[in-house]
């Protein structure tokens, strides 16, 4: 019988052998190495050097052997990390494979934490000491007992005077006479156990059967994938919080996506009322020293709960149980740049691989994830009605056509009167529109021109408050004109359509004595400043809050009661694959933002269009009838989920080479219709020039079963581009900009 190739099943490398090592550098293939003096396991992270200089890498299998011995250069040193895990490493070629993504670049994904290579650094931390203090006092004797409670844990000076209520001199004075010890340990420490047995909430009868179930397939240490649906309200979080109570107690990890920054705070404070204690996060508002520290600990398994963003699935966990992906329609799932993957559809392959539970939450899934259910693919569980005494509000549509509006005015008299009769009740009323900015379009009214980027095709947005416009495709502001950029012509600068913060002057000016707030992602600073702000509103010291759709993800803000839609026709205008399921998506959850307590709320959607068939489902509430009807659309033309599409994206500074590579790819597609493929294009995309350079897509739609991948490799590999060409494939786009 032929032996196995040894890369295949070789786990250790003694000094000298060849080992193969993968970079993060564009290299798109493994170098051959000499193992290190003391030798180094398989999947261990390293120190190599690579021309002048010293790189990270990742021992991928023995290596090929097909170099110059006398040129192979050794492994620096293994790192004082967990090796990569077998389970990970294929998840890295899945998901490239997958996407078409170069190997390299998947690693770069997994590697993201800064300082990997640094020695640990070391901080001071307190713990109970062996002295009694000479006196005891009420601050000392609560310092001490937070000690005693966490079983002689360490905390920092911060953490235990927080913990203990006390100011950080106590502390230092206990330690001054031995009752605490000071000590000096790595940084990198573990993070507080949660106790997965303490009480939970008082669960409805749908709620418990949905958290038994999940809990009996966690307990099976297999791999499956929940879709759980339930209204706005109806207590997801409180179920997949059991699931993940039944994933710590079976001694394994678990990780819960969100899809927004500022729902972390809330989060969190649920998960520590749940579980007695902080989890791991990991997403761009945390230190660079949090994130080292979780993704080192992640690695040794002292992190039991990671939460996070998008890319979290990329972390070495030593034993992921669950995966947790909350409002798993939301679109910022999908990156966008660089590697283009969508979490949701990771989040699946990485927990098939990792005998793990997959929990998809959302009051209005995609419907990827409802056609999987239906097909029995994914096994699904409803939740029908609202925690408590909540109940589902009212909702009405403002037919704009019947208002008396004056120009220039964005809140219908209908709308007005509901917001004024919330300030005289002492409750909460949201005004939401999904667009940024103070207007979207700036003109001269005496040649008609638009202000434009001069970088892209896209019309500036004036931002007020900031007093500038900005492009929102890449970023570029200036000033906001006196003098018209073409004809020169002073005074005649107007702005057309509203924004939130448009809509926010005139909220001032309705209800001069009501507290407002606006949400939306431009006009914050920082997370911190953004999550300290919904805060605020859910303390309920705010009135009238104007927001994005920033602000229809998973908030809850127990005093609203109100929601009025400023132009709920806005996502039905294009020619989107998607626009129907989004403007209902949103639709639905902003309006699920009202009535969370005791009080009944209601929604009213300001619209032209009021016999829509998308404004129609999402008044009567009828989701499943939404969903069945868009299927059966998306069926008839072989769309996703039904079919599959790719998106084809050549960009250069030079608008003729783009379209030159597009018309070259589009003739010489036998490849994809090998394989019963079609191509559209090429075509300047929607937006055809973004950042100073000019932008074509091509559209390969294809039967769903076929191997679309390995066709597209086939078609675009030959190529050899030119440094001024980029051509990036997107496996089931998101967006078609």
């Amino acid at each position: 019988m032929p032996c196995q190739r040894e890369s295949m099943t070789q786990d250790y490398f003694t000094q000298g052998e060849l080992v193969g090592v993968l970079t993060a550098e564009p290299l798109d293939r493994v170098l051959d190495y000499k193992a290190p003096e003391g030798g180094c396991w398989l999947g261990a992270f390293v120190e190599v050097p690579l021309g002048p200089r010293k790189v990270l890498g990742v021992v991928w299998g023995a290596g090929k052997g097909d170099w110059d011995i006398s040129k192979v250069r050794q492994v620096r040193r293994v790192l004082d990390v967990a090796p990569m895990r077998s389970e990970l490493r294929a998840f890295l070629e899945k998901a490239g494979a997958y996407t078409l993504t170069p190997i390299s670049a998947m690693l770069r994904l997994a590697t993201r934490a800064p300082g990997l290579s640094d020695p640990p650094s070391m901080r001071k931390i307190y713990r109970l000491g062996a002295t009694t203090p000479d006196r005891m006092t009420d601050a000392r004797t609560r310092v001490l007992a937070v000690l005693e409670e966490y079983g002689g844990l360490g905390f920092t000076l911060k953490e235990l005077a927080e913990m203990a209520g006390v100011t950080s001199s106590v502390v230092k004075g206990l330690a001054a006479q031995g009752a605490v010890e000071e000590v000096d340990t790595p940084r990198d420490t573990p993070y507080l156990p949660l106790d997965p047995d303490l009480p939970s909430k008082a669960l409805t009868t749908d709620q418990a059967l949905a958290a038994k179930i999940l809990r009996e397939a966690i307990t099976s240490r297999s791999y499956g994938t929940t879709l759980l649906k339930g209204v706005t309200g109806s207590g997801k979080t409180e179920v997949y919080l059991e699931a993940v109570a039944a994933c710590l107690k079976a001694g394994r990890q678990a990780l819960v996506l969100l899809p927004e920054i500022a729902l972390t705070s809330e989060f969190l404070t649920r998960v520590e009322a749940r579980f007695g204690a902080k989890p791991a996060e990991w997403h761009s508002g945390v230190t660079m020293t949090e994130r080292r520290r979780c993704w080192k600990m992640v690695g040794i398994g002292e992190a039991q709960l990671v939460v996070g963003a998008r890319s979290a699935l990329f972390l070495p966990f030593r034993d992921l149980g669950l995966i947790v992906v909350d409002e798993e329609h939301d679109t910022s799932y999908k990156q966008e740049d660089g590697v283009l993957y969508n979490a949701r559809d990771m989040a699946v392959l990485r927990a098939s691989l990792n005998s793990a539970q997959v929990v998809l939450a959302s009051a209005t899934p995609s419907l990827e994830s409802w056609s999987n259910a239906q097909a029995g693919k994914y096994a699904r569980l409803d939740l029908q009605a609202r925690f408590g005494a909540a109940e589902l509000p009212a909702m009405h549509a403002v037919d704009m056509r019947a208002e008396d509006l004056p120009s220039g005015s964005w809140i219908s008299p209908s709308l007005q009167m509901a917001v004024k009769r919330r300030l005289a009740a002492g409750e909460q009323s949201l005004l939401f529109l999904n667009r940024r900015g103070y207007a979207p379009v700036t003109l001269c009214r005496a040649c008609g021109e638009q202000v434009g980027c001069d970088h892209c095709d896209a019309r500036m947005v004036e931002h007020r408050f900031q007093k500038r416009l900005m492009c929102h495709q890449c970023g570029e502001t200036k000033p906001v004109p006196q003098v018209c950029p073409s004809c020169k012509v002073e005074g005649k600068m107007a702005v057309v359509g509203p924004g939130v913060e448009r809509v926010a002057e005139e909220a001032a000016m309705l209800f001069p004595d009501a507290k407002q707030a606006i949400l939306s992602s431009d006009l914050f600073g920082s997370a911190r400043a953004l999550k300290s702000q919904i805060e605020e509103i859910a303390a309920g010291e705010t009135d009238i809050i104007i927001g994005t759709q920033l602000v229809a993800k998973g908030h809850n803000f127990p005093r609203l009661t109100l929601v009025g839609v400023i132009d709920a026709d806005l996502g039905l205008q294009g020619s989107d694959l998607r626009a129907a399921e989004r403007t209902f998506q949103l639709m639905r959850q902003v309006a699920g933002r009202a009535g969370r307590a005791e009080k009944t709320g209601e929604a009213l959607l300001q619209t032209f269009q009021p016999e829509h068939p998308v404004i129609r489902a999402t008044l009567a509430g009828d989701d499943e009838g939404f969903w069945q009807a868009e299927a059966e659309g998306r069926q008839a033309t072989g769309m996703p989920p039904y079919g599959k599409l790719a998106g084809i994206i050549i960009s250069s500074s030079d608008a003729a080479q783009a379209f030159d590579l597009g018309a070259h790819l589009a003739r010489n597609d036998q490849p994809l219709r090998d394989v019963g493929a079609i191509v559209y294009g090429p075509a300047p995309a929607p937006i055809a020039r973004v950042r100073g350079r000019h932008r074509v897509r091509l559209l390969v739609k294809a039967p769903k079963g076929i191997a679309l991948q390995a066709a597209i490799a086939r078609w675009t590999g030959h190529l050899k581009l030119p440094n001024t060409l980029r051509l990036s494939v997107d496996i089931d786009p998101q967006s078609f900009y």
